[in-house]
């Protein structure tokens, strides 16, 4: 007979939730800790580049309903400083309850044409940045007992398409690191949630037209914290791009290259 599943102590259990935000100024990421909030005390810590706006973003939180946070400087793209700065996030905490990873850039959609530099620094914010924050955050929850992780991925990695092939391909390495790594820490009191937007209407998405199903941050953070309360391990938003795509993964390639997506 199997060993029974080990008990998790989590950090802020029967009080406040402590929450982890990577990518601190994130819209979609923000709206997921105010949604969080409106259930159950929170006490955010934002990471992120810009200490200005990280500032700003937690004011926000705070008039919000959230409890006082913390906020700390985090470039994806310096990978030597990963282990540090969660290292310390976890430990000024004293651990988080939910760790959720908003980090993203968007760009090279022009493909071969884009901007070498540009494309790079998509590949690497997107997959290698946040593959790097993504092993390094379900260390520490692992090591604390356990936790919830999620992890804002997008529908473009279920198929990358030729408008987006940089993004979509970028996002798909990290969509399959974190489904990889749920996997892995099956049992150990992790759960890893992706969730999978389609088009968001955000500042990162401004001056783009949006595309049909397209969704706002408030309504994936409605879809992220219900998805929370249960056991789901991935999540489309809105819903129903679940089905689209299983429709669309299997199109032959002659015929979706052809698609106005």
């Amino acid at each position: 007979m199997s060993a029974p599943a080990p008990t998790v102590a989590s950090p802020g259990a029967g009080t406040e939730q402590r929450v982890l935000l990577l990518g601190g100024s994130s819209e979609i990421g923000l709206a997921i800790v105010a949604r969080m909030a409106a259930d159950r005390a929170v006490r955010p810590y934002l990471l992120g580049r810009d200490r200005e706006r990280l500032t700003r973003a937690l004011q926000a939180l705070e008039r919000a309903g959230c409890a006082p946070g913390d906020v700390e400087l985090l470039d994806a793209e310096r990978l030597e400083s990963h282990g540090p700065v969660i290292g310390d996030a976890f430990e000024r905490s004293g651990g988080f309850d939910v760790v959720v990873l908003a980090i993203g850039l968007l760009g090279a959609q022009a493909g071969l044409d884009a901007d070498p530099d540009q494309a790079l620094a998509v590949m690497n914010v997107n997959f290698l940045g946040c593959g790097s924050l993504l092993l390094e955050c379900l260390r520490k929850l692992r090591g604390q007992g356990g936790g919830k992780l999620v992890v804002l991925s997008s529908v473009a990695a279920e198929r990358p398409r030729a408008g987006n092939a940089i993004y979509g391909a970028a996002k798909a390495g990290l969509d399959a690191l974190a489904q990889g790594l749920a996997d892995a820490s099956a049992g150990q009191g992790v759960q890893v949630l992706v969730v999978r937007p389609g088009f968001v209407a955000t500042q990162m998405t401004a001056g783009l037209e949006p595309t049909p199903l397209a969704s706002t941050a408030d309504a994936v953070a409605e879809a992220t914290v219900r998805a929370l309360a249960g056991s789901a391990h991935t999540i489309w938003v809105p819903g129903s791009l679940r089905y689209v795509f299983a429709l669309l993964r299997h199109l032959p390639r002659a015929l979706y290259r052809r698609l106005p997506l």
